[in-house]
C-alpha cells in the first residue's frame, strides 16, 4: 500500500533539509557546553554526590568555569591533575567535591603527555562500553523477537519502585518497550539528580541509578518470558548530552531525543540544545541505540489537518541533523501522532494518510506513532474507540514502535488495569489486521493521494523557506508553531562555551573508536 508521490519532490526535501543540518553543524562544530563536558566526565566512570548533594560532575565544571578554564574542557583538566597527583578519576572528583583540591592551580603538565594520557583514558573508557553493549546483543538474540510493531507503554509514579512494579506487570501481558517518564520539569534542570528516587511529580527523576533498577527489573522479565522487553526514557533539557551518557552506561535501548523540543516548548537556548543534541546523537549512534523524536509534541500546539506539514519538515530536519551526528537511519526513530479531530469528516482515511507518508518519506526509520490525546475527555468507552482505530492505523501502515493509548487519558495516570485494555486491544489489532497493508491499495486519483501529495508540496515550500532564512532565524521568525525563540534567549545560553587551544575529546576520534573495538573484539 502505496501512495503515488513525487520521489524527485522527496529527494529535493531531503536536499533541503541536508543544507540546513550542515549549516547548523558548522556553526557548532567549534562549540561545547558543560553538559557535554559533564557527560564526559561520568563515561569516564565519575559518579556520585559530595556531601551538600551537589554531583560531583558539577562540582568539577563549577570549579573550572569558576575560574575561567572551562575553554580547555573537562578531559584535559582531568588528565592534568591525574598526572600531577597520580589520583584516579573518582578520587580527583571527591576531592574537588569536598573542596580539597584546585584543578587550576596545579601545575600544567608536557602537553603530549596530557594527550597521550586523555586518549588512553578515554580509550579504556570505550573498551569497557563496547564490552557492555556487546553483552546487551548478545541477551538480546537470545532471546525471541518480538512482532511488529513494538508495543510501548509508559509508567509514571513518581517512585521508581512502584514504576518496576508496573513496568514489570506491563511486560508480562504483552509490553514490549517501558519509558519511564521524567519527572515535571527535570528538563529544566542544569545536573542530573544521583541515587534512587521515590519523589517525583507527574513522573520519576532520571537518574543513573534508577536506570540501573529498572534495566534490571526488565531484563528479569525478559528471560523469565523469552521476549526481550526495551527500556525508554527521555534524554531532552539542559542535561540531554549527560543523560544519553547515563543511557549507554546503564545499557537503554531507546531515548527520546528531539533537536527542537527544548527550544520550542521549555525555552531552552537554540544554540546550547544543538551542540548538546549533536554529542547526544553522537553517543547513542556510536553505541547503536534508538532515538525517538518529538513531533507529537509539535502536533499538538497546531491544527494537525490544515498544519500537518509543519510535522514533516521538523522530522526531514531531525533525520539530517542526527545524520550528521553519525547515526544510522535504522536508529533515527521519528516521531508522529495521530491527533486529527475525530469530527472531521473522514478523519480515519485522513489520519491513514498521514500515518502512511511518514512510513513512506522515512521507510528505515523505526517510526514512533503517538496515539490521540488532544480530543479525548472522560468518555473512556470513546476513548478506547479512538484508541482502537489507532492501533488499526498503526498495524495497517507498517509503523515500527506504537505507543499505546489510555481509555483513561485526561482523568487520571492509567491504572494497571487500563494499561491491560490497552495492550489487550493492540495485541488483538495486531494478529487481526497484519497483512491488510499488503493486500489494500489507495487509489491514484482518490482523495487519499491528492491529500499527501498536498501535503509534500506544502512541506517542500517550508523547507525552502528556511534553507534560504537559515534555521536560527527561522526559529526566531515563528516558522514552527508560530513560537518565537532568540538566538541568546532562553535557558542555558551561558553554559556554551568555545573550545580553547588544549581542549581535548577523543571520544570523537575515529582512530580512538576503532582502536576500542579491535581491542573489545579480542577480549
Amino acid at each position: 500500500m502505496r501512495l503515488p508521490i513525487s520521489s524527485e519532490q522527496v529527494r529535493h526535501c531531503r536536499k533541503l533539509a541536508a543544507s540546513i543540518a550542515q549549516e547548523v553543524k558548522a556553526e557548532i562544530s567549534p562549540l561545547s557546553t558543560v553538559s557535554v563536558e559533564r557527560s564526559l566526565l561520568r563515561l569516564v566512570g565519575i559518579e556520585g554526590s559530595n556531601q551538600e548533594s551537589v554531583p560531583l560532575v558539577n562540582c568539577f565544571i563549577d570549579q573550572i568555569t569558576g575560574q575561567r578554564a572551562l575553554e580547555d574542557g573537562a578531559l584535559y583538566w582531568l588528565s592534568n591533575t591525574i598526572l600531577a597527583t597520580g589520583e584516579s578519576p573518582q578520587g580527583i572528583a571527591e576531592r574537588v567535591g569536598a573542596g580539597s583540591l584546585d584543578l587550576v592551580r596545579l601545575p600544567r603538565q608536557p602537553r603530549r603527555a596530557i594527550e597521550d594520557l586523555c586518549r588512553q583514558i578515554v580509550q579504556d573508557a570505550l573498551v569497557t562500553l563496547f564490552g557492555k553493549q556487546r553483552q546487551r546483543r548478545e541477551m538480546e538474540e537470545s532471546l525471541a523477537r518480538a512482532p511488529s510493531p513494538w508495543l510501548y507503554v509508559i509508567v509514571a509514579t513518581g517512585n521508581i519502585y512502584d514504576d518496576i512494579e508496573q513496568a514489570k506487570a506491563a511486560a508480562e501481558q504483552g509490553a514490549d518497550a517501558v519509558a519511564v517518564i521524567r519527572s515535571t520539569a527535570q528538563s529544566l534542570l542544569d545536573y542530573v539528580p544521583e541515587g534512587i528516587t521515590t519523589e517525583g511529580f507527574g513522573g520519576t527523576f532520571a537518574t543513573g541509578a534508577n536506570y540501573r533498577l529498572m534495566r534490571g527489573a526488565l531484563d528479569e522479565v525478559s528471560r523469565r518470558s523469552n521476549r526481550y522487553v526495551r527500556q525508554v526514557n527521555y534524554c531532552s533539557g539542559l542535561c540531554m548530552a549527560e543523560i544519553a551518557a547515563l543511557g549507554v552506561l546503564e545499557g537503554l535501548d531507546i531515548l527520546v531525543n528531539d533537536a527542537l523540543y527544548g527550544i520550542l516548548f521549555r525555552d531552552l537556548n537554540m544554540i546550547r540544545t544543538m551542540v548538546d543534541q549533536h554529542f547526544s546523537r553522537y553517543l547513542l549512534g556510536l553505541f547503536d541505540t534508538i532515538i525517538v523524536t518529538g513531533e507529537d509534541n509539535l502536533i499538538k500546539t497546531i491544527d494537525a489537518y490544515e498544519e500537518y506539514s509543519i510535522v514533516l519538515v521538523s522530522q526531514f530536519i531531525n533525520e539530517q541533523l542526527a545524520k550528521n551526528a553519525g547515526m544510522r537511519e535504522e536508529r533515527i526513530g521519528l516521531g508522529h501522532a495521530a491527533e486529527l479531530d475525530p469530527a472531521l469528516q473522514d478523519s480515519f482515511l485522513k489520519e491513514l494518510v498521514q500515518a502512511q507518508l511518514v512510513r513512506q518519506l522515512f521507510p528505515r526509520s523505526p517510526v514512533k506513532f503517538m496515539p490521540p490525546t488532544r480530543y479525548k475527555s472522560g468518555n473512556i468507552f470513546f476513548a478506547h474507540a479512538l484508541d482502537t482505530l489507532f492501533n488499526l492505523v498503526s498495524v495497517w501502515t507498517d509503523q515500527a514502535i506504537v505507543l499505546l493509548g489510555m481509555p483513561t487519558e485526561a482523568i487520571h495516570t492509567p491504572y494497571l488495569q487500563d494499561r491491560y485494555l490497552s495492550l489487550e486491544s493492540a495485541l488483538h489489532v495486531r494478529r487481526a489486521a497484519g497483512s491488510l497493508g499488503r493486500e489494500l491499495r489507495f487509489l491514484p486519483n482518490g482523495q487519499g493521494a491528492a491529500r499527501a501529495r498536498q501535503l509534500l508540496a506544502k512541506t517542500e515550500e517550508s523547507l525552502t523557506r528556511i534553507s534560504e532564512d537559515g534555521l536560527w532565524n527561522s526559529l526566531a521568525s515563528g516558522a514552527f508553531s508560530a513560537i518565537r525563540r532568540t538566538r541568546k534567549g532562553g535557558r542555558g545560553y551561558d553554559g556554551v562555551f568555545r573550545k580553547g587551544q588544549f581542549y581535548q575529546n577523543p571520544f570523537l576520534s575515529r582512530e580512538i573508536v576503532r582502536r576500542a573495538r579491535r581491542e573489545t573484539a579480542a577480549t
